[in-house]
């Protein structure tokens, strides 16, 4: 088994994502592919096209999708990231924390679940299988309401150190745990932090899965081959995670709303010409509070009010590309070890 990764602080865990992911930018713009990287070349496709066809169903110009993290439950019993920036004692139960992960399936869950349907909204929920063996009534309802219910992993923690067919266990514990609970098979899988191993796309085919979620190295999905078949990426976000962008401390809700609205505007004149895709990311503890909640629930208003704008699971969204591949880009993925950052 890994090591957890939450042996930091939320903040410093906060720091070290941004500080990587400015270091993966770096290395794109040079062009430059280390030992074991996962992404190939892009196929030749111009990233400047008219507006000749369809890029969403029924003339949709924006497609949007929202997850939600259900994690509360499957954390480890201390060392798990929060808000409290001072790491309890080894061995130690933390209680505080413990209750704030509960808050996600008590009362954020729960309140998200009935913002989804007063906007008649369908979402992805990226699940731990320990979570949802926590709060099986939780995973149900989820299930129940219309929502896509996707593996998150058997427990929250790293796994991408974990030998392959470890890693591929504890993928499959998850989706066990989840096919049993709410009656539906996961086709979509996000990584502690989206690192997994470099095995991972083999892995994933192996266990049937449609689509990953762990590049955000676009706004719109992609196809990455792979031996006996293929991957859709349906790209993760940092800069509108909550879990990043927006922490408790120092968070401003008209910030936030209005970060929101420029995405969205942006994404919106963009999709004229070509396929775009905004993504919010929810964590059941965190935008499940009511505050947020309000401030979500005003974006929605906005955007809804928008003409051609698909709300879409992501298991939508990657079907889609793949029975339009004319305009989803097609990554020749190519030996990890050879590829470049693209």
């Amino acid at each position: 088994m890994s090591t957890p990764a939450d042996q930091t602080s939320g903040i410093n865990r906060r720091q070290a994502v941004l500080t990587a992911a400015a270091a993966g930018l770096a290395i794109a713009a040079n062009g430059v592919g280390g030992q074991g990287t996962l992404f190939g070349a892009t196929l030749p496709r111009s990233n400047f096209r008219s507006r000749d066809k369809t890029f969403w169903p029924n003339g949709a110009r924006l497609a949007i999708s929202l997850s939600l993290m259900f994690e509360g439950g499957g954390q480890p019993e201390f060392g798990a990231g929060g808000v409290i920036p001072e790491r309890i004692a080894e061995g130690i139960p933390d209680l505080p924390t413990n209750a704030f992960f509960a808050y996600g399936y008590n009362e954020g869950i729960p309140r998200l679940l009935d913002l989804m349907d007063k906007h008649r909204i369908k979402l992805t929920s990226f699940m731990i299988g320990k979570a949802v063996e926590r709060s099986p009534e939780t995973a149900r309802e989820i299930v129940r309401r219309g929502h896509e219910a996707a593996a998150h992993g058997r427990t929250w923690e790293n796994s991408y150190q974990l030998s392959r067919d470890e890693e591929k266990r504890f993928i499959a514990d998850s989706v066990e745990s989840i096919k049993r609970i709410t009656g539906q098979n996961p086709v979509g899988w996000n990584a502690y932090w989206m690192r997994s191993s470099v095995h991972i796309y083999e892995t994933l085919r192996e266990l049937g899965f449609l689509y990953t979620i762990d590049r955000p190295s676009r706004d719109e999905p992609f196809i990455i081959p792979v031996r006996g078949g293929e991957l859709v990426t349906v790209p993760y976000t940092f800069q509108l995670n909550d879990i990043v962008s927006f922490p408790f401390e120092g968070w401003n809700p008209a910030a936030y709303e209005q970060a929101l609205k420029d995405e969205f505007d942006q994404l919106y004149e963009e999709g004229v010409h070509r396929r775009r895709m905004m993504v919010v990311s929810l964590h059941d503890r965190i935008s499940g509070h009511a505050g947020r909640v309000r401030v979500l629930d005003r974006f929605l208003e906005y955007a809804r009010s928008k003409p051609g704008v698909w709300f879409a699971r992501k298991d939508e969204i990657a079907r889609f590309a793949l029975a339009h591949r004319d305009d989803t880009p097609v990554l020749d993925g190519g030996p990890a070890s050879k590829s470049s950052v693209r």
